[in-house]
């Protein structure tokens, strides 16, 4: 995140951590998957502790208690930075137009 926070593209990111509602939960849903080994596990919380201390650093931070609103609360901020003026090339353009209207009346 930070490489490309300070990297040509960092003017046009958005960063959005993902936390799990709590550690207990996060290493119930690693072994929930059934994929990894203990220690394999282990050491996706150790990492995953390194991680979460980072938090501060991103835009957003969305807490993934429930999948479904946790990719609601994703797409919301999605909208949100789409809408942002200066996303929006076209706006002065179309801003100029309604102005012309007013002059026109």
């Amino acid at each position: 995140g930070q490489q490309i926070r300070n990297s040509s593209l960092g003017r046009d990111v958005v960063s959005v951590f993902v936390l799990p509602p709590s550690i207990a939960e996060l290493e119930r849903r690693l072994r929930g998957r059934a994929q990894d080994s203990d220690e394999v596990i282990a050491g996706r919380m150790a990492k995953s502790q390194s991680e979460i201390s980072h938090w501060a650093e991103y835009d957003y931070v969305i807490v993934n208690n429930d999948i479904d609103i946790a990719f609601n609360d994703l797409l919301t901020i999605l909208q949100a930075e789409r809408m942002r003026r200066d996303r929006q090339p076209g706006m002065a353009e179309f801003v100029r137009g309604l102005n012309k209207e007013f002059d026109a009346r």
